[in-house]
């Protein structure tokens, strides 16, 4: 395959960035997407010039860090796969790619392709725990019946990677659907009620503080989430956000 490859490069966090263009050939259709970038890294390199910089680390779909926005879309053309997912054979050949970063004033650009995605981390540190007694007093696991239909919830609101698709998809650059699946995980289990509401309160401020913008439901957070992360998350952090609020210590 042939390729136009428009992606875009930025020296540093404060260096004006721009769209360039590179000519690229013998893609394999077989190849990944992130495999295709490689190529054209060691072509670049071959040629003295300095390679474009992305995010990458299992190449398996789990750890969210191979963010990058294709042809418009987050993680591309497919839905519910992560970019080391995407495959070449998803284009045809003589296509012309854009390739950018995550667009979010709270993911600020890093290099090229990689932004600084740290926000996500204070988020989950603000309240993304539980308490668990470790001085030997142990509960037995089935001392804490769940149902099972809450069970099936909080693992699918687990499933949540991190990957920050849900911002660069969504036209506030909002972060409610990353959030809500973090609360979501602990509020439907009897472990994380005892936090539920600090849990709530802290994690919006610390949203807040980081410069995400509004929910407005529109919904394209979870249409393009790899791990199809449902919007009842959103609806049930606004719950517990609500009776936190209406309930705290004045």
């Amino acid at each position: 395959m042939k390729l136009t490859l428009k992606i875009w490069r930025q020296a540093g966090p404060d260096a004006k960035g721009a769209m360039v263009d590179y000519p690229i050939d013998g893609i394999s259709e077989d190849m990944s997407f992130l495999e295709m970038l490689d190529v054209l890294n060691d072509k670049l390199i071959r040629e003295g010039q300095d390679p474009v910089a992305f995010d990458h680390d299992c190449r398996e779909g789990i750890c969210g860090m191979c963010s990058l926005y294709i042809n418009g879309r987050p993680h591309g053309p497919e839905r519910h796969i992560t970019t080391c997912q995407l495959h070449m054979r998803k284009f045809k050949d003589g296509d012309t790619i854009y390739v950018e970063p995550w667009r979010s004033a709270a993911f600020p650009v890093i290099k090229d392709l990689a932004v600084d995605r740290g926000a996500f981390d204070r988020i989950q540190a603000a309240g993304g725990f539980v308490s668990v007694n470790t001085m030997g007093n142990l509960v037995d696991a089935n001392a804490l019946p769940v149902p099972k239909a809450h069970s099936d919830k909080a693992f699918d609101a687990a499933a949540c990677i991190g990957c920050g698709a849900c911002v660069a998809a969504c036209p506030n650059g909002s972060a409610m659907l990353f959030v809500s699946a973090k609360v979501s995980q602990y509020a439907l289990l009897p472990q994380g009620r005892p936090e539920a509401k600090e849990r709530a309160l802290n994690m919006v401020e610390q949203m807040d503080a980081e410069g995400f913008g509004n929910c407005t439901n529109i919904g394209a957070c979870s249409i393009e989430c790899p791990k199809d992360i449902s919007l009842e998350n959103i609806a049930r952090l606004n719950r517990e956000y609500l009776v936190a609020e209406m309930t705290k210590e004045s």
